[in-house]
């Protein structure tokens, strides 16, 4: 039994194209393929259809294969990775739908959360940055002259950047505590 054209076209459009479609619009309902953006936007929801579409088509495989007590076979004849597929696409269709992906105009995007002052991240690299200092004082003051001023000041320095040190660590770990 072979397959006709049309045959083909559908099944590698369920197969590579569709479900990952779906999804996409359904996870970014906001975006639109128009404007000064529109061409890295079209590849941006083309691949990331062919990606989703054939993840996708894995996880449907794999779960006919483990549904079934005898087992999945792709058979020409036998649909279920097809209508398999379908559904998928569709509930994606629907979630888009519901999202407002197909709407005129695009729901607003999602706000980021708001950056609260001294997140771990920025505590972080704040403590980096003053460990780095600390590292570039302790070379400095290893080369200077023992007993001369520019010793005493890179001491000096070297004792005041440690202090921060201690106290930002102090202070994130009673935030943490408290």
């Amino acid at each position: 039994m072979s397959a006709n054209a049309a045959e083909v076209a559908a099944g590698v459009l369920l197969l590579f194209f569709l479900p990952g479609y779906a999804w996409t619009k359904a996870v970014f309902p906001e975006w639109r393929i128009r404007g000064a953006v529109a061409t890295l936007r079209l590849l941006e929801v083309v691949t990331l259809s062919l990606v989703c579409s054939v993840a996708l088509t894995v996880l449907v495989g794999y779960a006919l294969l483990t549904a079934s007590p005898t087992g999945f076979q792709a058979y020409w004849s036998n649909p279920q990775l097809e209508v398999g597929l379908a559904l998928v696409a569709a509930f994606g269709l629907g979630v888009g739908l519901f999202r407002g992906a197909y709407a005129r105009e695009p729901p607003a995007p999602m706000a980021p959360e708001p950056a609260d002052e001294g997140t771990t991240w920025d505590v972080m690299l704040e403590l980096e940055d003053l460990r780095r200092q600390e590292r570039r004082l302790r070379h400095q003051l290893r080369t200077a002259a023992a007993g001369s001023p520019e010793a005493a000041r890179l001491n000096s320095e070297l004792e005041r950047v440690r202090a921060d040190v201690d106290a930002l660590a102090s202070r994130r770990e009673g935030e943490y505590a408290g």
